[in-house]
């Protein structure tokens, strides 16, 4: 009899370890889950995968690059889970050479307010006035003073759009309340006013040291006219893309505060559904351009994945982000066709031409 219970006894506790051991594996990563990879700072190198390893259409390489040395493209990367897949320089271009960001560079100066933000320097629900002081614009104060850091990270600021790129206050001026309009205006720039005058330091030395160095880019803000526009390499572009690919994180260190840039690739308003903190959202059903105050039914480039988010900068200077693909994608050039000042036709004939060889 204590011979059998023995035996019943052994049989229950094989069988509970068994059960534990089977939960325990269930609980485990994937082991063949490929871990992100971040190129080294200040170094050249930069890891690289095949399309074959992708299993992309090889065949369909050819006509996309085609395509874009035949639209003014000076170069063009794709990354996939941070290694480069396809790096091309044409039309006399190289990856030495600095190009413009144009508005693509909007991003950076979200980036930074975030990072600021964090820091306890600044916080974008509080209006511009109280860290510029009143009268930096020619709005009536009781307007002035609805402008918060997050109406501009949102181009919803009321101020007059149809005036130019100034943003000295003679020029900007009221024309509606706060959050009763969306407006692509220049007036986003006064973001950058507002971090240094909350750090007490220039706008280029807080971004150098916050953003810049941290990530490995080269570059330079360089005041061309009315825009103070951030010119690099296509590879620094790339560095920018990976970085927010991977929410703000650059290997073990959160850079752009992970709420805040969940926050800035999503909607922000309800105006413009398509619109975040200064990044365009694909997947939206509708979306509003520059320089038009009407709604357009549909995504904003329905050739691309759903959930891509973009910088998109005047003649068609980009920066895809597809978190579904793992991908990062970067052209830089003239405009493919006509002059714009970010979404164009362009993109979405890109997509169709990047579609065949990815898919």
């Amino acid at each position: 009899m204590k011979h059998k219970l023995l035996i019943a006894y052994l049989f229950i506790f094989s069988l509970y370890f068994s059960c534990t051991s089977n939960n325990d594996s269930s609980t485990e990563e994937p082991q063949n889950e490929e871990v992100r990879y971040f190129p080294p700072i200040n170094s050249e190198i930069w890891e690289t995968k095949t399309t074959a390893e992708l299993n992309w259409n090889e065949d369909q390489l050819s006509p996309l690059l085609d395509f874009l040395e035949e639209k003014n493209t000076k170069s063009f990367i794709i990354l996939h889970n941070g290694k480069i897949v396809i790096e091309e320089y044409m039309n006399g271009h190289s990856d030495t050479t600095p190009w413009y960001w144009a508005s693509a560079g909007k991003t950076l100066t979200a980036a930074v307010t975030g990072i600021a933000q964090e820091e306890g320097l600044i916080d974008i629900n509080n209006k511009v006035s109280d860290y510029l002081g009143t009268g930096w614009t020619s709005a009536p104060l009781e307007k002035e003073n609805l402008i918060t850091s997050k109406n501009l990270l949102e181009m919803t600021s009321g101020l007059d759009d149809n005036l130019g790129d100034d943003v000295s206050s003679s020029n900007l001026q009221y024309l509606e309340d706060v959050d009763q309009r969306w407006a692509y205006h220049n007036a986003y720039v006064k973001l950058q006013d507002v971090v240094s005058a909350a750090s007490q330091d220039s706008w280029t030395n807080y971004f150098n040291t916050n953003l810049k160095t941290k990530i490995g880019m080269s570059g330079a803000w360089i005041q061309t006219g009315s825009y103070s526009l951030y010119w690099s390499t296509t590879r620094s572009m790339a560095r920018f893309g990976l970085l927010s690919l991977a929410n703000g994180k650059w290997e073990t260190e959160q850079i752009i505060p992970e709420l805040y840039m969940n926050e800035a690739t999503n909607t922000s308003q309800s105006i413009n559904e398509a619109y975040g903190y200064l990044w365009w959202l694909n997947g939206k059903s509708s979306y509003h351009l520059p320089q038009s105050q009407f709604e357009f039914q549909g995504e904003l480039i329905p050739n691309a994945p759903s959930d891509t988010f973009a910088a998109l900068g005047k003649n068609d200077q980009k920066i895809y982000i597809v978190p579904s693909k793992d991908l990062v994608i970067i052209r830089m050039g003239e405009a493919a066709d006509d002059e714009n000042f970010a979404l164009s036709s362009f993109d979405n004939n890109l997509w169709e031409k990047i579609n065949a060889f990815i898919d």
